[in-house]
């Protein structure tokens, strides 16, 4: 598989059964976890191999999943750090945030 060059690049899939969105690059799963209650999306866990880190991965999955919340019109709730630090940096996700 070939190294994405920009985040737009990637394939991300939901598992919606799993409860996460993932991408698999150079061999190598990245996921951003999340938990459904009622009307909320409970953000988890964000990893991404230590070889992959710095390209944007992670950043990618977080939007994608984000992008998914609203258009099922939930309510977010940032419990990994690194989806709070995203949405904190995006007044346009800040909206979705419980």
């Amino acid at each position: 598989m070939a190294t994405p060059s920009a985040p737009d690049d990637l394939a991300v899939s939901h598992d919606e059964g799993a409860h996460r969105f993932e991408t698999l690059v150079n061999g190598q799963l990245s996921i951003c976890e999340y938990e459904l209650r009622g009307n909320e999306m409970v953000f988890t866990h964000t990893f991404v191999p230590s070889e992959l880190r710095g390209r944007n991965i992670a950043q990618k999955l977080v939007q994608v999943a984000l992008h998914w919340a609203q258009s099922k019109q939930l309510r977010v709730v940032p419990a990994c750090s690194y989806v709070a630090a995203f949405i904190a940096r995006r007044p346009e996700f800040q909206v979705l945030v419980k």
